[in-house]
């Protein structure tokens, strides 16, 4: 299994507002090959800190969709966002291999 956390901020005030956009998100990762679970985390003690954690099979599965016109069309859309201080936030990305269960 593969993990990939992208983390970011945004402000306290506005944390709310970013929840409910992912709560109605299109669910296009959701259709790709090896995914297994979306996850949107918020910081206890940060509200605005928020990691998206998403689940796939393997780490090739994850290399397709950041390859992949879906992909493309989420983060064009992202780019689009009327505010733009949401719109610019570049997120900290990481990956992980599941070692044990």
């Amino acid at each position: 299994m593969f993990i990939v956390h992208s983390t970011f901020l945004v402000p306290d005030e506005k944390a709310n507002e970013v929840i409910s956009i992912y709560q109605s998100r299109s669910k296009l990762v959701d259709k790709a090959r090896g995914f297994r679970q979306f996850r949107l985390l918020q910081n206890e003690k940060k509200l605005g800190e928020l990691t998206v954690q998403i689940e796939w099979e393997t780490k090739e599965d994850y290399l397709a969709w950041v390859q992949s016109e879906d992909f493309k069309k989420i983060h064009e859309l992202e780019k689009k966002y009327p505010d733009q201080e949401l719109a610019s936030i570049i997120p900290k990305v990481r990956q992980y291999s599941v070692v044990a269960l």
